[in-house]
Protein backbone atom coordinates (compact mmCIF):
# COMPACT_ATOMS: atom_id res chain seq x y z
CA UNK A 1 0.00 0.00 0.00
CA UNK A 2 2.79 2.54 0.85
CA UNK A 3 4.51 1.78 -2.78
CA UNK A 4 0.98 2.43 -4.48
CA UNK A 5 0.69 5.73 -2.70
CA UNK A 6 4.34 6.87 -3.81
CA UNK A 7 3.93 5.45 -7.13
CA UNK A 8 0.69 8.10 -7.27
CA UNK A 9 2.99 10.36 -5.87
CA UNK A 10 5.29 10.25 -8.16
CA UNK A 11 2.56 10.04 -11.45
CA UNK A 12 1.38 13.33 -9.74
CA UNK A 13 4.60 14.96 -10.04
CA UNK A 14 5.16 14.39 -13.51
CA UNK A 15 1.76 15.45 -14.81
CA UNK A 16 2.39 18.70 -12.94
CA UNK A 17 5.88 19.02 -14.50
CA UNK A 18 4.37 18.04 -18.03
CA UNK A 19 1.69 20.49 -17.53
CA UNK A 20 4.14 22.77 -16.53
CA UNK A 21 6.02 22.53 -19.53
CA UNK A 22 3.07 22.84 -21.84
CA UNK A 23 1.76 26.17 -20.28
CA UNK A 24 5.43 27.31 -20.64
CA UNK A 25 5.82 26.67 -24.23
CA UNK A 26 2.18 28.16 -25.29
CA UNK A 27 2.85 31.36 -23.55
CA UNK A 28 5.94 31.87 -25.09
CA UNK A 29 5.12 31.02 -28.99
CA UNK A 30 1.22 32.86 -28.31
CA UNK A 31 3.18 36.58 -28.83
CA UNK A 32 4.54 35.26 -32.36
CA UNK A 33 1.07 33.38 -33.24
CA UNK A 34 -0.84 36.32 -32.20
CA UNK A 35 1.34 38.72 -34.34
CA UNK A 36 1.64 36.12 -37.26
CA UNK A 37 -2.19 36.31 -37.37
CA UNK A 38 -2.45 39.98 -37.41
CA UNK A 39 -0.03 40.58 -40.24
CA UNK A 40 -2.10 41.03 -43.16
CA UNK A 41 -4.02 44.07 -43.22
CA UNK A 42 -5.69 44.34 -46.70
CA UNK A 43 -4.98 47.45 -48.96
CA UNK A 44 -8.64 47.36 -50.52
CA UNK A 45 -9.35 49.09 -47.40
CA UNK A 46 -7.64 52.19 -48.93
CA UNK A 47 -10.61 54.26 -49.83
CA UNK A 48 -12.06 53.65 -46.21
CA UNK A 49 -8.49 54.63 -44.46
CA UNK A 50 -9.22 55.70 -40.47
CA UNK A 51 -6.68 56.45 -38.04
CA UNK A 52 -7.38 53.74 -35.19
CA UNK A 53 -9.69 55.22 -32.44
CA UNK A 54 -8.09 52.18 -30.10
CA UNK A 55 -4.47 53.35 -28.67
CA UNK A 56 -3.94 49.43 -27.80
CA UNK A 57 -3.23 48.78 -30.98
CA UNK A 58 0.20 50.16 -30.75
CA UNK A 59 0.87 47.44 -27.84
CA UNK A 60 0.99 44.84 -30.46
CA UNK A 61 4.45 42.58 -29.93
CA UNK A 62 7.55 45.07 -32.20
CA UNK A 63 7.76 42.63 -35.29
CA UNK A 64 10.73 40.17 -36.17
CA UNK A 65 12.80 40.66 -39.66
CA UNK A 66 11.25 37.58 -40.47
CA UNK A 67 8.15 38.70 -40.54
CA UNK A 68 8.48 42.25 -41.95
CA UNK A 69 9.55 40.58 -44.92
CA UNK A 70 6.51 38.54 -44.90
CA UNK A 71 4.60 41.50 -44.66
CA UNK A 72 6.37 43.65 -47.34
CA UNK A 73 5.77 40.65 -49.89
CA UNK A 74 2.07 40.19 -48.65
CA UNK A 75 1.65 43.95 -49.64
CA UNK A 76 3.47 43.68 -52.95
CA UNK A 77 1.30 41.09 -53.62
CA UNK A 78 -1.87 42.75 -53.40
CA UNK A 79 -0.17 45.76 -55.31
CA UNK A 80 0.12 43.55 -58.27
CA UNK A 81 -3.28 42.44 -58.38
CA UNK A 82 -4.22 46.20 -58.25
CA UNK A 83 -1.97 47.13 -61.11
CA UNK A 84 -2.12 43.96 -63.55
CA UNK A 85 -0.36 43.50 -66.56
CA UNK A 86 -1.69 45.21 -69.70
CA UNK A 87 -1.43 43.89 -73.22
CA UNK A 88 0.41 46.90 -75.40
CA UNK A 89 0.79 46.64 -79.13
CA UNK A 90 -0.30 49.81 -80.68
CA UNK A 91 -1.12 53.19 -79.54
CA UNK A 92 -4.20 53.29 -81.04
CA UNK A 93 -5.50 50.15 -78.74
CA UNK A 94 -4.74 52.11 -75.45
CA UNK A 95 -7.38 54.27 -73.64
CA UNK A 96 -8.03 58.01 -75.49
CA UNK A 97 -8.81 61.15 -73.61
CA UNK A 98 -10.47 62.70 -77.10
CA UNK A 99 -12.72 59.49 -77.64
CA UNK A 100 -13.73 58.60 -74.51
CA UNK A 101 -17.37 60.19 -72.96
CA UNK A 102 -18.24 61.57 -69.99
CA UNK A 103 -21.72 61.84 -69.38
CA UNK A 104 -23.61 63.93 -66.84
CA UNK A 105 -26.37 61.82 -64.59
CA UNK A 106 -29.33 64.05 -63.96
CA UNK A 107 -28.09 66.96 -65.32
CA UNK A 108 -30.10 69.91 -63.45
CA UNK A 109 -30.25 73.57 -64.39
CA UNK A 110 -28.90 74.83 -61.10
CA UNK A 111 -27.09 72.33 -58.62
CA UNK A 112 -27.66 73.07 -54.40
CA UNK A 113 -24.64 73.39 -52.39
CA UNK A 114 -23.63 70.06 -50.62
CA UNK A 115 -25.02 68.24 -53.36
CA UNK A 116 -23.00 65.02 -55.33
CA UNK A 117 -22.95 65.82 -59.20
CA UNK A 118 -21.88 62.36 -60.85
CA UNK A 119 -20.27 61.59 -63.98
CA UNK A 120 -20.16 58.04 -66.32
CA UNK A 121 -17.23 58.10 -67.80
CA UNK A 122 -16.70 55.35 -70.50
CA UNK A 123 -13.10 55.06 -71.92
CA UNK A 124 -12.10 54.72 -75.62
CA UNK A 125 -9.14 53.87 -77.48
CA UNK A 126 -8.01 55.84 -80.38
CA UNK A 127 -9.81 53.86 -82.86
CA UNK A 128 -13.17 55.05 -80.83
CA UNK A 129 -13.30 51.09 -79.63
CA UNK A 130 -14.92 50.43 -75.86
CA UNK A 131 -12.26 49.73 -73.62
CA UNK A 132 -12.92 46.49 -71.58
CA UNK A 133 -10.91 46.76 -68.64
CA UNK A 134 -10.25 49.70 -66.08
CA UNK A 135 -6.93 50.61 -64.51
CA UNK A 136 -6.55 53.96 -66.17
CA UNK A 137 -4.68 57.07 -63.74
CA UNK A 138 -7.56 59.93 -63.55
CA UNK A 139 -7.54 62.83 -61.87
CA UNK A 140 -11.15 64.27 -60.98
CA UNK A 141 -11.10 68.31 -60.00
CA UNK A 142 -13.28 70.75 -59.70
CA UNK A 143 -12.54 74.40 -59.35
CA UNK A 144 -13.89 77.93 -59.25
CA UNK A 145 -10.46 80.41 -59.76
CA UNK A 146 -12.10 83.59 -58.97
CA UNK A 147 -13.10 82.55 -55.19
CA UNK A 148 -9.58 80.72 -55.12
CA UNK A 149 -11.58 77.54 -54.68
CA UNK A 150 -11.02 73.46 -55.48
CA UNK A 151 -11.52 70.29 -54.34
CA UNK A 152 -10.55 66.86 -55.87
CA UNK A 153 -13.32 64.29 -57.20
CA UNK A 154 -13.80 60.67 -56.21
CA UNK A 155 -13.31 58.02 -59.38
CA UNK A 156 -14.63 54.73 -58.71
CA UNK A 157 -13.22 51.90 -61.23
CA UNK A 158 -15.44 49.41 -62.00
CA UNK A 159 -12.90 47.06 -63.79
CA UNK A 160 -14.96 47.49 -67.23
CA UNK A 161 -14.03 50.58 -69.33
CA UNK A 162 -16.39 52.07 -67.11
CA UNK A 163 -15.92 55.10 -64.36
CA UNK A 164 -18.16 56.60 -61.69
CA UNK A 165 -16.88 60.23 -60.93
CA UNK A 166 -18.84 62.22 -57.95
CA UNK A 167 -18.02 65.43 -56.95
CA UNK A 168 -19.41 67.19 -53.57
CA UNK A 169 -20.65 70.59 -54.81
CA UNK A 170 -18.90 72.32 -51.63
CA UNK A 171 -19.50 76.07 -52.53
CA UNK A 172 -21.61 78.16 -54.21
CA UNK A 173 -20.80 79.91 -57.74
CA UNK A 174 -19.73 78.77 -60.99
CA UNK A 175 -17.56 75.67 -60.71
CA UNK A 176 -15.50 73.99 -63.98
CA UNK A 177 -14.59 70.34 -63.81
CA UNK A 178 -12.01 68.55 -64.60
CA UNK A 179 -10.61 65.06 -65.85
CA UNK A 180 -7.63 64.45 -66.53
CA UNK A 181 -6.36 61.22 -68.04
CA UNK A 182 -2.75 60.94 -66.47
CA UNK A 183 -2.14 57.60 -67.89
CA UNK A 184 -3.95 54.76 -69.49
CA UNK A 185 -3.99 51.33 -68.07
CA UNK A 186 -1.39 50.31 -70.73
CA UNK A 187 1.63 53.25 -69.67
CA UNK A 188 0.74 52.35 -66.07
CA UNK A 189 1.00 48.60 -66.26
CA UNK A 190 4.35 49.51 -68.32
CA UNK A 191 5.53 51.94 -65.63
CA UNK A 192 4.54 49.57 -62.61
CA UNK A 193 7.12 46.27 -64.86
CA UNK A 194 9.74 49.00 -65.24
CA UNK A 195 9.78 50.55 -61.45
CA UNK A 196 9.96 47.03 -60.11
CA UNK A 197 12.73 45.68 -62.99
CA UNK A 198 15.79 47.73 -61.58
CA UNK A 199 17.74 49.92 -59.38
CA UNK A 200 19.80 51.70 -61.64
CA UNK A 201 17.35 54.40 -62.69
CA UNK A 202 19.48 57.25 -60.61
CA UNK A 203 23.14 56.56 -60.21
CA UNK A 204 24.73 57.96 -56.91
CA UNK A 205 28.36 59.11 -56.87
CA UNK A 206 30.35 58.92 -53.39
CA UNK A 207 32.82 61.11 -52.42
CA UNK A 208 35.88 60.07 -50.47
CA UNK A 209 38.93 61.90 -48.34
CA UNK A 210 41.93 60.90 -48.97
CA UNK A 211 44.49 63.13 -47.83
CA UNK A 212 44.22 66.36 -48.81
CA UNK A 213 42.41 65.38 -51.74
CA UNK A 214 39.38 63.26 -52.80
CA UNK A 215 37.90 59.92 -54.71
CA UNK A 216 34.98 59.56 -56.60
CA UNK A 217 32.91 56.32 -57.13
CA UNK A 218 29.41 54.71 -57.88
CA UNK A 219 27.23 54.17 -54.97
CA UNK A 220 23.42 52.57 -54.63
CA UNK A 221 21.27 50.30 -53.02
CA UNK A 222 22.23 47.95 -55.33
CA UNK A 223 25.51 47.59 -56.98
CA UNK A 224 26.40 44.83 -59.72
CA UNK A 225 29.79 45.07 -59.40
CA UNK A 226 33.10 42.63 -58.63
CA UNK A 227 34.84 45.36 -57.13
CA UNK A 228 35.56 45.39 -53.44
CA UNK A 229 32.61 47.48 -51.63
CA UNK A 230 31.82 49.45 -48.75
CA UNK A 231 28.37 48.30 -47.21
CA UNK A 232 26.38 51.20 -45.05
CA UNK A 233 24.13 48.88 -43.13
CA UNK A 234 21.44 49.99 -40.23
CA UNK A 235 22.22 46.16 -38.93
CA UNK A 236 18.62 46.91 -36.78
CA UNK A 237 16.63 47.03 -39.83
CA UNK A 238 19.03 45.18 -42.35
CA UNK A 239 18.67 48.08 -44.97
CA UNK A 240 21.79 48.69 -46.72
CA UNK A 241 23.71 51.39 -49.10
CA UNK A 242 26.65 50.83 -51.19
CA UNK A 243 30.15 52.24 -52.37
CA UNK A 244 32.86 50.93 -54.56
CA UNK A 245 35.27 51.06 -52.17
CA UNK A 246 37.95 53.63 -53.19
CA UNK A 247 42.02 51.93 -53.36
CA UNK A 248 43.59 54.20 -51.47
CA UNK A 249 40.47 55.29 -48.47
CA UNK A 250 38.40 53.16 -45.94
CA UNK A 251 34.69 52.87 -45.89
CA UNK A 252 34.62 55.28 -43.33
CA UNK A 253 35.97 58.36 -45.27
CA UNK A 254 32.91 58.76 -47.26
CA UNK A 255 32.03 62.08 -46.87
CA UNK A 256 29.76 63.67 -49.56
CA UNK A 257 27.16 62.40 -52.47
CA UNK A 258 25.42 63.81 -55.52
CA UNK A 259 23.17 61.75 -57.94
CA UNK A 260 22.19 61.81 -61.40
CA UNK A 261 19.37 60.19 -63.44
CA UNK A 262 21.14 57.20 -65.41
CA UNK A 263 20.58 56.71 -69.12
CA UNK A 264 18.60 53.72 -68.39
CA UNK A 265 15.21 52.67 -69.30
CA UNK A 266 12.79 49.09 -68.59
CA UNK A 267 10.29 50.74 -70.95
CA UNK A 268 10.44 49.85 -74.87
CA UNK A 269 10.54 52.59 -77.39
CA UNK A 270 6.95 52.14 -78.15
CA UNK A 271 5.85 52.89 -74.39
CA UNK A 272 7.85 55.65 -73.85
CA UNK A 273 5.75 57.28 -76.26
CA UNK A 274 3.35 56.99 -73.96
CA UNK A 275 4.83 59.74 -71.49
CA UNK A 276 5.43 62.25 -73.98
CA UNK A 277 4.19 65.81 -72.55
CA UNK A 278 1.66 65.88 -74.79
CA UNK A 279 0.12 61.92 -73.37
CA UNK A 280 0.25 62.51 -69.70
CA UNK A 281 -2.53 64.51 -68.17
CA UNK A 282 -4.85 65.23 -71.12
CA UNK A 283 -8.02 66.81 -70.46
CA UNK A 284 -11.32 64.26 -70.91
CA UNK A 285 -14.20 66.66 -70.18
CA UNK A 286 -12.91 69.73 -72.56
CA UNK A 287 -16.04 70.52 -73.61
CA UNK A 288 -18.47 70.73 -70.65
CA UNK A 289 -19.74 74.29 -69.58
CA UNK A 290 -19.07 75.13 -65.75
CA UNK A 291 -22.18 74.59 -63.79
CA UNK A 292 -24.36 76.94 -60.93
CA UNK A 293 -24.07 76.38 -57.57
CA UNK A 294 -26.87 78.13 -55.30
CA UNK A 295 -27.31 77.92 -51.58
CA UNK A 296 -30.93 76.76 -52.48
CA UNK A 297 -32.07 77.55 -48.78
CA UNK A 298 -31.03 74.23 -47.51
CA UNK A 299 -30.57 73.21 -43.77
CA UNK A 300 -27.82 74.45 -41.54
CA UNK A 301 -24.89 72.32 -41.48
CA UNK A 302 -24.27 70.98 -37.96
CA UNK A 303 -21.31 72.33 -36.37
CA UNK A 304 -17.76 70.43 -37.27
CA UNK A 305 -15.76 69.21 -34.03
CA UNK A 306 -12.22 70.77 -34.08
CA UNK A 307 -9.64 68.39 -35.74
CA UNK A 308 -7.86 65.81 -33.57
CA UNK A 309 -6.12 62.34 -34.20
CA UNK A 310 -8.29 59.61 -35.00
CA UNK A 311 -11.00 61.43 -37.24
CA UNK A 312 -12.18 59.66 -39.96
CA UNK A 313 -10.91 59.99 -43.43
CA UNK A 314 -12.65 60.84 -46.88
CA UNK A 315 -12.58 61.17 -50.03
CA UNK A 316 -12.46 63.75 -50.97
CA UNK A 317 -10.67 64.72 -47.22
CA UNK A 318 -11.93 68.76 -47.56
CA UNK A 319 -11.45 71.28 -50.02
CA UNK A 320 -10.08 74.96 -50.62
CA UNK A 321 -12.55 78.28 -50.21
CA UNK A 322 -11.06 81.53 -50.60
CA UNK A 323 -7.45 79.86 -50.27
CA UNK A 324 -8.17 78.36 -47.09
CA UNK A 325 -8.49 74.45 -46.51
CA UNK A 326 -11.25 73.41 -44.95
CA UNK A 327 -11.57 69.53 -44.21
CA UNK A 328 -14.45 67.56 -44.52
CA UNK A 329 -14.81 65.80 -41.19
CA UNK A 330 -13.27 68.34 -38.70
CA UNK A 331 -12.85 72.02 -38.85
CA UNK A 332 -10.08 73.94 -38.15
CA UNK A 333 -9.80 77.15 -36.01
CA UNK A 334 -7.28 80.20 -36.32
CA UNK A 335 -4.71 79.29 -33.77
CA UNK A 336 -2.10 82.08 -33.12
CA UNK A 337 1.48 80.19 -34.16
CA UNK A 338 4.16 81.41 -31.62
CA UNK A 339 1.42 81.05 -28.36
CA UNK A 340 0.69 76.95 -29.51
CA UNK A 341 4.30 76.37 -30.32
CA UNK A 342 5.41 77.95 -27.06
CA UNK A 343 7.52 75.55 -25.38
CA UNK A 344 7.53 72.98 -28.08
CA UNK A 345 9.98 70.73 -29.31
CA UNK A 346 9.08 70.06 -33.48
CA UNK A 347 11.20 67.69 -34.88
CA UNK A 348 10.73 67.70 -39.26
CA UNK A 349 12.12 64.75 -40.95
CA UNK A 350 11.95 63.82 -44.28
CA UNK A 351 12.76 65.47 -47.63
CA UNK A 352 12.24 69.00 -48.87
CA UNK A 353 8.25 69.13 -48.77
CA UNK A 354 8.92 69.44 -44.94
CA UNK A 355 11.80 71.45 -45.05
CA UNK A 356 9.59 73.71 -46.55
CA UNK A 357 7.62 73.71 -43.12
CA UNK A 358 11.24 75.05 -41.43
CA UNK A 359 11.76 77.91 -44.00
CA UNK A 360 7.59 78.80 -43.50
CA UNK A 361 8.10 78.74 -39.48
CA UNK A 362 11.39 80.75 -40.06
CA UNK A 363 9.23 83.73 -42.06
CA UNK A 364 6.40 83.75 -39.98
CA UNK A 365 7.91 84.11 -36.61
CA UNK A 366 10.50 86.84 -36.19
CA UNK A 367 11.80 85.90 -32.82
CA UNK A 368 12.72 82.88 -34.40
CA UNK A 369 16.63 82.26 -35.34
CA UNK A 370 18.63 79.99 -36.91
CA UNK A 371 21.23 78.12 -35.39
CA UNK A 372 24.51 77.26 -37.28
CA UNK A 373 25.02 74.01 -37.12
CA UNK A 374 28.27 74.36 -39.17
CA UNK A 375 27.17 72.61 -42.13
CA UNK A 376 27.24 73.25 -46.10
CA UNK A 377 25.02 71.92 -48.76
CA UNK A 378 21.24 71.58 -49.94
CA UNK A 379 20.22 68.92 -47.18
CA UNK A 380 22.09 70.17 -44.26
CA UNK A 381 20.37 69.88 -41.03
CA UNK A 382 18.77 72.88 -40.10
CA UNK A 383 17.63 74.35 -35.94
CA UNK A 384 16.01 77.65 -35.30
CA UNK A 385 15.10 78.36 -31.54
CA UNK A 386 13.21 80.80 -29.75
CA UNK A 387 14.61 81.09 -26.47
CA UNK A 388 12.03 83.30 -24.81
CA UNK A 389 9.42 80.80 -25.93
CA UNK A 390 11.04 78.02 -25.78
CA UNK A 391 10.36 76.78 -29.11
CA UNK A 392 12.62 74.79 -30.90
CA UNK A 393 12.05 73.67 -34.56
CA UNK A 394 14.87 71.24 -36.43
CA UNK A 395 14.67 69.56 -39.91
CA UNK A 396 16.69 66.52 -40.59
CA UNK A 397 16.94 64.63 -43.72
CA UNK A 398 16.23 61.15 -43.95
CA UNK A 399 18.73 58.26 -45.13
CA UNK A 400 19.77 57.15 -48.58
CA UNK A 401 18.27 56.88 -51.24
CA UNK A 402 18.46 60.73 -51.04
CA UNK A 403 19.04 62.26 -54.69
CA UNK A 404 20.06 65.65 -55.10
CA UNK A 405 22.67 66.94 -58.45
CA UNK A 406 24.09 69.01 -55.89
CA UNK A 407 26.67 67.36 -53.71
CA UNK A 408 25.58 67.46 -50.40
CA UNK A 409 27.24 65.72 -47.00
CA UNK A 410 26.72 62.36 -45.64
CA UNK A 411 28.41 62.66 -42.43
CA UNK A 412 25.54 62.71 -40.35
CA UNK A 413 23.41 60.74 -42.67
CA UNK A 414 21.00 58.12 -40.96
CA UNK A 415 17.47 56.61 -41.28
CA UNK A 416 14.46 58.05 -39.47
CA UNK A 417 14.10 54.98 -37.38
CA UNK A 418 17.45 55.30 -35.24
CA UNK A 419 16.23 59.27 -35.35
CA UNK A 420 13.37 58.41 -33.40
CA UNK A 421 14.37 55.68 -31.46
CA UNK A 422 16.96 58.26 -29.88
CA UNK A 423 13.92 60.78 -29.21
CA UNK A 424 12.63 60.40 -25.79
CA UNK A 425 9.15 62.12 -26.22
CA UNK A 426 6.74 63.44 -24.25
CA UNK A 427 3.58 65.97 -24.78
CA UNK A 428 5.71 69.12 -26.29
CA UNK A 429 7.31 66.58 -28.31
CA UNK A 430 6.17 66.73 -31.91
CA UNK A 431 7.50 64.29 -34.90
CA UNK A 432 6.61 65.42 -38.70
CA UNK A 433 7.27 62.94 -40.98
CA UNK A 434 7.51 62.44 -44.88
CA UNK A 435 8.68 60.46 -47.06
CA UNK A 436 7.91 59.57 -50.85
CA UNK A 437 9.81 61.94 -52.95
CA UNK A 438 13.01 60.25 -53.26
CA UNK A 439 11.71 57.02 -53.57
CA UNK A 440 9.98 56.90 -56.68
CA UNK A 441 12.27 55.79 -58.98
CA UNK A 442 13.51 52.69 -57.10
CA UNK A 443 11.47 49.15 -56.90
CA UNK A 444 8.41 48.96 -54.20
CA UNK A 445 9.77 47.23 -51.45
CA UNK A 446 12.78 49.96 -51.05
CA UNK A 447 9.42 52.51 -49.75
CA UNK A 448 8.10 49.65 -48.41
CA UNK A 449 10.73 48.01 -46.26
CA UNK A 450 11.51 52.01 -45.19
CA UNK A 451 7.60 52.82 -43.91
CA UNK A 452 7.62 49.93 -41.59
CA UNK A 453 10.74 50.66 -40.42
CA UNK A 454 10.23 53.58 -39.70
CA UNK A 455 6.48 51.95 -37.84
CA UNK A 456 7.91 49.89 -35.89
CA UNK A 457 10.04 53.08 -35.19
CA UNK A 458 7.18 54.93 -33.98
CA UNK A 459 5.43 52.23 -32.15
CA UNK A 460 8.29 52.13 -30.04
CA UNK A 461 8.20 55.24 -29.16
CA UNK A 462 4.55 55.91 -28.41
CA UNK A 463 5.26 52.56 -25.95
CA UNK A 464 7.83 54.51 -24.05
CA UNK A 465 6.60 58.08 -24.28
CA UNK A 466 2.67 57.97 -25.50
CA UNK A 467 1.74 61.70 -24.93
CA UNK A 468 4.07 62.35 -27.84
CA UNK A 469 2.27 63.67 -30.72
CA UNK A 470 3.18 61.74 -34.24
CA UNK A 471 2.15 63.59 -37.38
CA UNK A 472 2.75 61.68 -40.82
CA UNK A 473 2.84 64.44 -43.85
CA UNK A 474 1.41 62.62 -47.39
CA UNK A 475 3.46 62.98 -50.40
CA UNK A 476 2.53 65.72 -52.91
CA UNK A 477 1.29 65.87 -56.42
CA UNK A 478 4.05 66.92 -58.26
CA UNK A 479 5.24 68.43 -62.22
CA UNK A 480 3.70 66.84 -65.09
CA UNK A 481 6.82 67.50 -67.57
CA UNK A 482 9.45 65.58 -65.18
CA UNK A 483 10.59 62.20 -66.41
CA UNK A 484 7.63 59.93 -66.05
CA UNK A 485 9.41 56.48 -65.95
CA UNK A 486 11.51 58.06 -62.34
CA UNK A 487 9.11 60.34 -61.20
CA UNK A 488 5.46 59.93 -62.42
CA UNK A 489 2.62 60.61 -59.77
CA UNK A 490 1.88 56.89 -60.59
CA UNK A 491 4.50 56.16 -58.14
CA UNK A 492 3.76 58.73 -55.84
CA UNK A 493 0.13 57.78 -55.22
CA UNK A 494 0.94 53.76 -54.94
CA UNK A 495 3.45 55.10 -51.97
CA UNK A 496 0.52 57.09 -50.41
CA UNK A 497 -1.87 54.20 -50.34
CA UNK A 498 0.83 52.92 -48.86
CA UNK A 499 1.97 54.95 -46.38
CA UNK A 500 -2.13 55.03 -45.03
CA UNK A 501 -2.10 51.44 -45.07
CA UNK A 502 0.95 50.85 -42.88
CA UNK A 503 0.04 53.55 -40.50
CA UNK A 504 -3.39 53.09 -39.88
CA UNK A 505 -3.22 51.08 -36.61
CA UNK A 506 -0.96 53.83 -34.95
CA UNK A 507 -2.79 56.93 -33.12
CA UNK A 508 -0.59 59.55 -35.83
CA UNK A 509 -2.03 62.37 -37.35
CA UNK A 510 -2.31 62.03 -41.06
CA UNK A 511 -2.05 65.97 -43.26
CA UNK A 512 -3.14 64.41 -46.62
CA UNK A 513 -1.05 66.56 -48.66
CA UNK A 514 -2.02 64.27 -51.84
CA UNK A 515 -5.54 65.38 -51.84
CA UNK A 516 -4.48 68.90 -50.71
CA UNK A 517 -2.36 69.58 -53.67
CA UNK A 518 -5.11 68.00 -56.17
CA UNK A 519 -7.25 70.42 -54.70
CA UNK A 520 -4.75 73.66 -54.77
CA UNK A 521 -4.42 72.01 -58.38
CA UNK A 522 -0.41 72.83 -57.66
CA UNK A 523 1.48 70.74 -59.85
CA UNK A 524 4.85 71.08 -58.77
CA UNK A 525 7.04 68.82 -56.21
CA UNK A 526 7.65 72.25 -53.47
CA UNK A 527 3.63 73.80 -53.75
CA UNK A 528 3.44 77.68 -53.00
CA UNK A 529 3.23 79.28 -49.46
CA UNK A 530 -0.11 79.13 -49.47
CA UNK A 531 -0.12 75.41 -49.25
CA UNK A 532 2.04 74.91 -46.46
CA UNK A 533 0.35 77.42 -44.41
CA UNK A 534 -2.74 75.47 -44.53
CA UNK A 535 -0.77 72.53 -43.90
CA UNK A 536 0.72 73.90 -41.15
CA UNK A 537 -2.14 75.16 -40.19
CA UNK A 538 -3.57 71.52 -39.31
CA UNK A 539 -0.78 70.73 -37.34
CA UNK A 540 -1.41 73.57 -35.20
CA UNK A 541 -4.80 72.50 -34.43
CA UNK A 542 -3.79 68.83 -33.85
CA UNK A 543 -1.27 70.24 -31.41
CA UNK A 544 -2.94 73.19 -29.57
Amino acid sequence: RTMSVINRKSLLVLLFILASWITFTVVQNSAKLWTTLKLPISLHHWNYFTNSLCPDASLNPVVSLAETELRIKKIMEELDQLVPPRPFTHMNTTTSAAHSRATLLNPQDTYCKGDQLDILLQVRDHLGRRKEYGGDFLRARMSSPALQAGASGKVTDFNNGTYLVSFTLFWEGQVSLSLLLIHPSEGVSALWRARNQGYDKVIFTGQFASGTSHVNTDCALLLNSSAELCQYLDAQDQEAFYCVKPPQAPCAALTHMYSKNKEVSYLSEQERSLFERSNVGVEIMENFDAISVSQCNKKRVPTKKKCKFGMTSTIPSGHVWKDTWNPVSCSLAPIKMKECLRGKFIHLMGDSTIRQWMEYFKSSINTLKSVDLHELGKFQNLLAVDLDKNINIQWQKHGYPLIGSLIYSVKDIEYLARVIDRTGGEKNTIIVISLGQHFRPFPIDVFIRRALNVHKAVQRLLLRSPDTMVIIKAENIRDMDADMERFSDFHGYIQYLVIKDIFQDLNVGIIDAWDMTIAYGTNNVHPPQSVVRNQINILLNYIC
